[in-house]
């Protein structure tokens, strides 16, 4: 089911939001738990439901892992650990073979020319994150942080239905005592409202702004050879653009969806375009999956405590893997290898204590960003350097190729309007990105004044008339 369905927001959203206060309202605050893990079941098999077993089973598997770390398991060191490597090779092996095992085979057909028939599977919805957020879950029980079991609270944890299919990536310890917590039982409609503002937010900037952009970008990239180096410049931009409120959107919708349940998920973007280096950058962009890079993968590998050059060959590796868990293709290896050497030339850079200029630092991080985004959305390493080459061959005389058959008495008016659009686009978005309050904000200053009703009501409604164009989250892909 999507967030951005008429399905979603008239009927699903209301009625679980009416249903579960109600609950808690007779004080059934079991069957409210029992009821929030069964929506959110119904909701990740809304389209598929024969991968339900598959996140029950390892959902089952998980919880008794991390359930024998607990002191009423007595074990000894040696056990806690072999368990621990038995949790964690579980979770990997499962997302290897849905989402990497093809592209394994198919490198090996390349390499030694072997001609292995390819899997027909297909990639369970947000296998990924809800891989991700049990291992955090087995390393935190491990480590003693986590202090509650129950079977219906970890399946509630992980299904949870706002969180599921694209994040944010969460912590048993930040949510679990949320659904607990007796204020949380009654409908707060401060969080309601504000909720459904931030809903509104991210709803407006998928079906209003990165469905739009999702049109040039995908026409583009299927005829990617014939670009002209402005249209380059420009389908760049775009996808620049599109990611950013396709999945800033999700995320907006996610936070606001749980909110309105009283449950406060973790903030994921912070106007990661307005940063004015890579390591800020990350910093403000997909922000649970940073923190779960940098305690999961970063320090476990030595972090800053080792050598510099280590400390460089961390970082490099953080973010390959980073990029590796985001698809099963060489370009997301490309991409993720781009920011760890990113990030480690940005700390070299630290340590000459070389100051630029506020714009300069941006544009240098907003380029490169712009740059590596391409590697992210191309289908392959061929159709990325193609695209690339077009941005920096020599510069001609020469009109986009879609008015390239117009006459002459045509060419200059539509070119200008070509540019007209380029730059006013452009505009539009960097006004939106740098000068407009992001959704962190604008839960904090919410007065619940008869403006910020208009301004609900006007995104929301906006929003719900823009959905003739409904299409998939891009990290649904992941």
């Amino acid at each position: 089911m999507l967030f951005n369905s008429y399905v979603f927001i008239l009927f699903f959203s209301p009625v679980v939001i009416c249903v579960y206060f109600f609950l808690n309202k007779l004080k059934w605050y079991r069957a409210a738990i029992f009821f929030l893990f069964f929506i959110s079941l119904f909701f990740y098999g809304y389209w598929n439901p024969i991968y339900l077993p598959l996140i029950l089973i390892s959902i089952l598997i998980n919880y008794f892992i991390g359930a024998s770390f607990n002191h009423l398991f007595a074990i000894n060191w040696l056990n806690r650990k072999f368990l621990l490597l038995v949790g964690i090779i579980f979770n990997v092996a499962l997302l290897a073979y849905f989402k990497y095992s093809n592209f394994f085979m198919s490198n090996l057909n390349y390499f030694l020319n072997n001609n292995f028939q390819l899997l027909k599977i297909i990639l369970p919805l947000g296998i990924s994150f809800f891989t991700f957020t049990q291992i955090a879950f087995l390393i935190d029980a491990y480590q003693g942080r986590v202090k509650e079991y129950n079977l219906i609270n970890y399946g509630l944890f992980v299904t949870f239905f706002p969180h599921l299919l694209a994040g944010p990536i969460i912590h048993h310890t930040e949510m679990m005592p949320q659904f607990s917590d007796t204020a949380n039982k009654a409908i707060n409609y401060k969080n309601l409202v504000i909720g459904l503002m931030v809903f509104s937010i991210g709803l407006f900037k998928k079906s209003c702004i990165a469905d739009t952009l999702a049109e040039w970008v995908n026409n583009d990239y299927m005829r990617y050879e014939y670009l002209s180096t402005f249209e380059a410049w420009f389908l760049s931009f775009c996808y620049t653009f599109q990611l950013y409120f396709d999945f800033s959107g999700y995320t907006d919708m996610a936070i606001g969806c749980s909110l309105m349940l009283n449950i406060k998920l973790p903030e994921n973007f912070n106007s990661p375009y307005q940063a004015l280096n890579i390591q800020d950058f990350w910093r403000r962009w997909h922000m649970t999956l940073s923190r779960w890079l940098r305690d999961y993968i970063y320090i476990p590998l030595g972090g800053n405590r080792a050598g510099e050059i280590a400390i460089h060959c961390n970082l490099i590796v953080t973010f390959l893997i980073g990029g590796f868990w985001h698809g099963a293709g060489w370009t997301y290896v490309i991409w993720g290898l781009l920011h760890g050497m990113a990030i480690s030339i940005h700390r070299l850079w630290k340590k000459m204590n070389i100051q630029l200029p506020k714009i300069i630092a941006w544009m240098i991080t907003f380029l490169f960003v712009n740059f590596a985004w391409i590697f992210f959305r191309a289908e392959s390493l061929s159709q990325a350097f193609t695209i690339l080459n077009k941005m920096f061959q020599p510069i001609k005389v020469e009109l986009p190729s879609s008015i390239k058959e117009l006459s002459y008495t045509d060419i200059i008016p539509d070119l200008m309007m070509s540019y007209k659009e380029f730059f006013l686009l452009f505009s539009f978005f960097m006004f939106i990105c740098f000068t407009t309050k992001n959704s962190i904000a604008l839960k904090s200053a919410y007065t619940g004044t008869l403006r910020w009703n208009v301004f609900i009501s006007v995104t929301l409604v906006l929003g719900i008339l823009s959905l003739t164009r409904v299409t998939t989250f891009i990290y649904f892909q992941f």
